[in-house]
């Protein structure tokens, strides 16, 4: 949106609509999702000219009225359903990861959550007819897990019919057995792959804030961010917010990281993955001790959880834990060197 629009609304002048824009405000619906103190802070104005700015971008951007269901069914025909290449696990899901959703992926340490997020930064990218949404990602990686090496393997590791129509669509000449083609789509898959990597919890919350940022500015582009990625979302704030007393401080950062993610996927048409650590529950006596970090918090936010769990060789147990229309159930696949796999 250009400036002399956001000036338009009431107590925006040149130098508020210079921040609003500095600080990722650059359109009315942004701004009219936005709380007054959040919009007070960064643009460095009163709490209540930020409300009368906030409530003149709602009425310029229709939002934060109630619609009919029949509406609400409309608007979620433009949701995207992510293939994971495996069918048990696409049908498990409905279709595959949606976009304008939180996906929480959580199990213990080499399970294979860091491989779901790179795979999927490889789906993200492929051609709609073999269940890609033809946009490209933003890693946000706090533990050090990006490897373009893996990105390298998964690319060949498709089928080659994915791969030929992949090509096909980035003009790329050659085959898949062709290696100088091969070479080429695995540097432009991997430049659309948009990586940052969060050194405390501080910085990750930024990053969230600069994805959004990324997103709108690849919005009418030919590669759209589809897909966000946070491996993983709680490992900084369990280690720096640490012991009961700092629980509460910790929950509440938390929270807004959540939201600021929940935000890009509503505003860009985004699938929002994230992976989780777990820890184990000594007061259970009965079952799987294993439990998700980020308690209610991150159960309430997520739309859906996937519990991740070890099984026999390189096969993983990939089961949904919850979900606002799906049956929980279970789905099996491999991890192999060439990626995700069926069983």
């Amino acid at each position: 949106m250009a400036e002399d629009e956001l000036e338009n609304l009431p107590g925006v002048g040149p130098a508020t609509a210079d921040k609003l824009i500095e600080n990722g405000y650059d359109s009315y619906q942004s701004i009219a999702v936005a709380s007054p103190g959040e919009l007070s802070n960064k643009a460095d104005i009163g709490s209540s000219t930020a409300s009368d700015i906030i409530n003149a971008a709602r009425k310029a951007a229709d939002v934060g009225g109630f619609e009919t269901g029949s509406m609400v069914l409309e608007r979620r025909q433009q949701i995207g359903k992510l293939s994971w290449q495996i069918d048990e696990v696409d049908e498990l899901l409905g279709g595959g990861l949606e976009t304008q959703s939180i996906t929480e992926v959580y199990g213990e340490f080499g399970a294979g959550k860091s491989q779901i997020t790179h795979q999927l930064a490889v789906n993200i990218q492929l051609p709609s007819e073999f269940g890609g949404l033809e946009g490209g990602c933003i890693f946000v990686d706090s533990e050090d897990t990006f490897r373009p090496e893996r990105i390298d393997d998964m690319v060949r590791g498709l089928e080659d019919d994915v791969l030929q129509a992949t090509m096909d669509d980035r003009e790329i000449e050659g085959s898949p057995s062709d290696e100088d083609a091969m070479d080429e789509l695995v540097a432009d898959v991997l430049d659309k792959i948009h990586v940052a990597k969060a050194f405390n919890s501080n910085h990750q919350i930024l990053l969230a804030e600069k994805a959004k940022e990324l997103a709108g500015e690849h919005e009418d582009t030919d590669w759209p961010i589809r897909l966000v990625c946070v491996d993983s979302l709680t490992a900084h704030f369990r280690a720096e917010y640490v012991g009961r007393g700092q629980l509460a401080e910790r929950q509440q950062k938390l929270n807004k990281h959540l939201h600021d993610l929940m935000r890009i996927g509503d505003l860009f048409n985004t699938a929002i993955l994230v992976t989780n650590q777990v820890a184990s529950n000594p007061d259970s006596y009965f079952g799987d001790p294993t439990q998700p970090i980020g308690g209610n918090i991150l159960g309430h936010t997520s739309t859906f959880r996937i519990y991740l769990r070890k099984s026999k060789g390189d096969k993983r147990i990939v089961r949904l834990v919850d979900a606002p229309n799906l049956a929980d159930g279970e789905a099996v696949m491999r991890v192999q060197d060439g990626g995700l796999k069926p069983e």
